[in-house]
């Protein structure tokens, strides 16, 4: 395999302007925009909506990446839409607290639950993945980098897990659950299925601490991007003094022979890795990945009420 390359350029604020600028500057150092996409392609932007929170809080994927990585694809002639299938609420709660709708709206850019489940098998299993996602011509990968109380830390690869649709991934983790490296591999394989085009990663500001949802937002400065997941792990593991090897989704990934995750052989284009890593980003205390049966029950019956009432299985918000 050729080596790797992961674009890390600094970008301290969320000025619209500024990442623009910098958006443009990786397409230009990945080869241009259209080795990804061609005119008139249907392109799934999957950002992390995990849960609704403002943009204060480094909960969710910015507004700015959201909207500045759809108006470069609307001005190159291609079709974005914005699509998740959150672990609590649901895409209209996490749309609006982000203060989405009206930016969305002028740019005529859809957003959507990710729903309408289609059997997939991937690897030795059969996921119910979003016929949404899968029926788009090109998905970019839009995660926000955080701290996680189960994983250590996710970056690109776990952000492709709200593919699955609803409250399938609270019983993918008591599936998975039990050992780390069989639910890391269980990630990975619905990653290589789904395999998005591009990741950028939004590291301007990010959650350390008791991650994914309640951490710490603290800044860091950077967007990350790529085409090669596990190598993109790897230097996001470097940027904050973890050993890549403690994060197990690079080491369930080193262990089956997915992708690169040897850091000599990856070449960090842009700004490049600060010459000192970040020394005070706070880990989780570690809780275990499987979810008890009864977490599973009662999360699927709070969601089951909560889609009913929003309205979101008839449709309502697919635009």
């Amino acid at each position: 395999m050729s080596d790797a390359k992961v674009i890390l350029t600094r970008c301290e604020e969320y000025d619209n302007t500024k990442v623009a600028q910098e958006l443009q500057r990786h397409f230009e150092l990945l080869g241009g925009l259209q080795r990804f996409v061609k005119r008139g392609d249907s392109v799934l932007l999957k950002p992390n909506f995990i849960a609704p929170r403002s943009a204060h809080h480094a909960t969710q994927t910015h507004p700015a990446v959201i909207i500045e990585t759809a108006k470069l694809l609307k001005d190159f002639g291609a079709k974005p839409f914005v699509a998740d299938s959150p672990a609590w609420s649901n895409v209209e709660n996490c749309i609006k607290k982000l203060k989405l709708q009206e930016p969305l709206k002028k740019l005529n850019v859809p957003y959507k639950q990710l729903n309408r489940a289609k059997k997939c098998k991937i690897g030795d299993n059969t996921v119910g993945i979003s016929s949404l996602a899968l029926d788009a011509d090109v998905i970019i990968n839009l995660p926000k980098f955080k701290s996680h109380q189960q994983l250590v830390a996710t970056f690109a690869v776990k952000n492709m897990f709200g593919t699955v649709c609803g409250k399938k991934k609270a019983i993918w983790h008591f599936r998975k659950g039990k050992e780390a490296e069989k639910f890391c591999h269980f990630l990975i394989d619905i990653f290589k299925y789904l395999n998005p085009a591009l990741t950028i990663i939004d590291a301007v500001y990010v959650m350390d601490g008791g991650g994914p949802i309640r951490g710490r937002t603290r800044p860091l400065g950077y967007l990350i991007s790529g085409t090669e997941p596990i190598a993109i792990e790897t230097v996001c593991a470097k940027l904050i003094n973890l050993k890549p090897e403690d994060v197990p989704i690079i080491e369930t990934a080193k262990k089956i022979g997915f992708d690169c995750s040897d850091f000599e052989k990856i070449e960090v284009l842009g700004d490049g890795l600060p010459e000192q890593p970040c020394t005070d980003f706070e880990l989780p205390k570690l809780i275990p990945i499987r979810f008890s049966l009864a977490h599973v029950c009662r999360s699927i019956a709070k969601q089951i009420v909560l889609l009913a009432k929003s309205g979101i299985g008839k449709n309502k918000n697919n635009r």
